[in-house]
């Protein structure tokens, strides 16, 4: 009697979903830069490292958003683009005439946490929620997102040298 593959939950063979979660997990890293591009660096500080550093938490959010894109989405004002639905994370693209921004979550915050451990290589700025992470190419708007959704927001230090500050 031949044996059957093994196939995960989603039903599709185990190579074929690790590969996919692979994939997916890859897509969202590459696309990190994107979406910190635009944040300035901080002071220079011998002592920086790859731990965040929370810089506010919102007194006046009423409650915590739940982990999932399309309800933050709504809570934010838009109607988010799939970019990735694995079974590690999923990711929206949300494009407005403000600002584009990514709203990332997570089935566990053990994955979040990985996440934002690889994250901390870029730097920039983050709304950090339970089991979701907002990012934006102006990171003054998370000040706005997080008055609707909770969360504290984070300065994650990049590798590297800090950019000198623009003179004026």
């Amino acid at each position: 009697m031949p044996q059957q593959p093994q196939r995960g939950h989603t039903g599709r063979d185990l190579p074929t979903a690790r590969l996919i979660r692979g994939v997916a997990l890859a897509a969202s890293l590459a696309v990190l830069p994107l979406a910190t591009a635009c944040s300035g660096g901080g002071k220079d500080d011998a002592s920086a490292s790859s731990k965040p550093t929370k810089v506010s938490a919102s007194p006046a959010a009423q409650f915590v958003a739940p982990a999932k894109v399309e309800v933050i989405a709504n809570l934010t004002g838009c109607k988010p683009k799939i970019r990735i639905d694995a079974d590690e994370l999923r990711q929206g693209l949300c494009h407005t005439p403000k600002v584009d921004y990514l709203i990332t979550t997570f089935p566990e915050e053990k994955y979040k946490q990985t996440w934002l451990d690889s994250a901390a290589i870029y730097g920039g700025k983050y709304l950090v929620g339970m089991r979701w992470v907002v990012s934006a190419k102006e990171p003054k708007m998370l000040g706005t997102f997080q008055a609707k959704l909770g969360g504290t927001i984070q300065q994650l230090r990049g590798i590297g040298p800090t950019p000198a500050p623009n003179a004026s």
